[in-house]
């Protein structure tokens, strides 16, 4: 779909690409350094296996483990586990799933966590912002380069994005300290457009901050706003539907449009597929991996 001016004024992509161009997202100042030509690896998101894995205190039918076999088996380039799946948070686990995955040639490509931080100063927002230091110090002792985080769930939208803005930035200096990125979500409030990732982006003004790519959340016009902030991105999850260009319904996600939107801003890193569809993973997986692959490696 060509878009003329007017419709692109009116869309608020303008000013994401405006932003882009002459603010401190141009390439070469705070955006991630990219060597000439795209470079993406291929993982796969332990959300994948959500009804699998074992989760608040619940065992489940395997563990992150044996999620490394089964990437391994696959060929896959990494993993990206997820927080809520670990089995235990005790250095001896985190330090025995590195070596499962090193032991097997995957690499870990991210890792999710949740937290909010839309409240308050006080112990709620005290707890959120440890939280978030806790996995930080995960991430090191597995060797993650980079941790998905949220913005946070609607509170008081007066004082909502200042909130998130300064609990990122304290976030921000901890996880630098430590060599870890973090990468913001496009996950509802506050981050459901390229526009608002940007703005965030801006605010916070962090070396050590930059996007986790979701395929699958922004509101609508998805490409548009993947293409505004691809430049951005410090992992990239793949969904395999994305949401109609007029936002009132999903649709098939076209790799193809993905993949050229990622070589086109010179992406060099991960791309994990993240499914979330009705068939049993399992089987619903290794087909849409060996698509990815040819899509994303031609």
């Amino acid at each position: 779909m060509q878009w003329t001016r007017r419709q692109l004024l009116g869309s608020g992509l303008a000013a994401a690409a405006a932003w882009t161009m002459n603010g401190k997202a141009r390439a070469g100042e705070d955006s991630p350094v990219r060597a000439a030509g795209s470079k993406i690896g291929l993982s796969l998101a332990a959300y994948s296996f959500r009804d699998y894995l074992p989760q608040g205190g619940k065992p489940g039918k395997f563990t992150l483990h044996d999620l490394c076999d089964l990437a391994a088996g696959w060929n896959l380039d990494a993993i990206e586990p997820t927080s809520y799946y670990f089995s235990s948070e005790d250095a001896a686990y985190i330090h025995s799933l590195k070596a499962r995955a090193f032991r097997l040639g995957l690499d870990i490509s991210g890792m999710p966590i949740r937290n909010n931080f839309c409240l308050p100063p006080g112990e709620a927002r005290d707890a959120e912002l440890q939280h978030v230091r806790t996995w930080v110090d995960h991430a090191v002792e597995l060797g993650v380069p980079c941790i998905r985080i949220f913005a946070g769930q609607k509170n008081d939208p007066e004082k909502d994005f200042a909130w998130m803005v300064d609990g990122m930035k304290a976030s921000c200096d901890y996880a630098g300290s430590r060599g870890v990125f973090l990468g913001i979500e496009n996950h509802g409030y506050l981050t459901d457009t390229a526009e608002a990732l940007l703005r965030i982006v801006d605010a916070v003004g962090h070396e050590w901050l930059g996007v986790n790519l979701d395929t699958g959340n922004f509101r609508d016009r998805p490409y548009d706003h993947m293409a505004a902030v691809a430049h951005l991105a410090l992992t990239v999850q793949i969904k395999i539907q994305v949401r109609t260009a007029d936002g009132t319904g999903v649709e098939d996600a076209d790799f193809e449009r993905i993949a050229g939107i990622l070589r086109n801003a010179n992406y060099r890193g991960y791309a994990a597929l993240e499914y979330e569809g009705e068939e049993d993973p399992m089987t619903a997986v290794p087909p849409l991996l060996e698509t990815l692959r040819r899509t994303l490696k031609p």
